[in-house]
């Protein structure tokens, strides 16, 4: 329980982490200016999102005995923090959803991507709130607003997109050919997530789908688009199995600390 439980937060803790950094990544570079500072500041909630999971781990962590804490993290360290979680786990450590750690592309996939993940972290969260695990529920319930906001943003912005010229509706199109791939992996249980079921502690995705589909069913067919059919999705995240571009985002997050170790401001 106690393993599962630290793998559950990990994977909540990465899923903000990544993309959090990924809307960084347009701070100073938005279409408006307005839009710039939107966008950096939904960066800024999800980062916000992960300190909070990443202390919680922590503090679970560091009650595990050195060997197991070595065999979960791959790293030694004299106490393990929100930091060491965020700058010292290698790749295949991390959890986060495969489609938190695509490129950023144009603005259309930027907000399509954010309206995807955020839906499916509301409907989440709205669960987790009410679970058995005190800590993760008033994290969520804390996060709900926040989230509340970036689907109202990002939906907005998929209706406008889709709904605008012939140009912003091309690049939508080819934004949801590029991530539809990926959403199925939001409703596949991980082994860690179905052991925290009975306990009423995780969130069982199997509910969240139907809320999730209709939402965004609902949103694309006011931008005049839609996510084609199929059953087939790419997955691996959960376990550690990413994508070319994680490696590349950690080597950039976590450059500081593995060239100054320990370094403080």
């Amino acid at each position: 329980m106690d393993t599962a439980l630290i793998n559950y937060t990990l994977h909540l803790a990465d899923n903000a982490l990544i993309l959090g950094h990924r809307n960084s990544e347009w701070c100073g570079h938005g279409p408006i200016l307005e839009q710039d500072i939107a966008v950096s500041n939904i960066a800024l909630d999800y980062i916000g999102q992960a300190r909070n999971f990443y202390q919680y781990a922590a503090t679970l962590i560091n009650q595990l005995p050195a060997d197991r804490q070595h065999q979960l993290l791959s790293f030694d360290a004299a106490e393990v923090t929100e930091d060491t979680l965020a700058y010292l786990r290698d790749v295949p450590a991390f959890k986060n959803l495969l489609i938190t750690e695509l490129p950023n592309g144009d603005w259309a996939q930027t907000t399509l991507r954010l309206f995807l993940f955020s839906t499916w972290q509301y409907y989440c969260y709205q669960q987790l709130q009410y679970s058995q695990d005190t800590q993760l529920a008033a994290i969520a319930a804390k996060a709900l607003k926040e989230v509340t906001y970036h689907v109202k943003w990002s939906g907005e912005w998929v209706i406008r997109l889709g709904d605008g010229t012939e140009e912003s509706k091309r690049r939508l199109l080819l934004a949801i050919e590029e991530l539809a791939d990926f959403t199925g992996e939001f409703f596949a249980m991980s082994e860690y997530e179905k052991a925290l079921l009975p306990a009423n502690i995780a969130v069982n995705l199997d509910s969240v789908k139907t809320a999730w589909t209709n939402k965004v069913t609902g949103v694309l067919e006011e931008a005049t688009v839609a996510l084609p059919p199929g059953k087939w999705f790419q997955s691996g995240g959960k376990q550690g199995i990413h994508t070319e571009h994680l490696g590349y985002i950690l080597a950039e997050m976590q450059f500081l600390q593995r060239a100054y170790p320990n370094a403080t401001w």
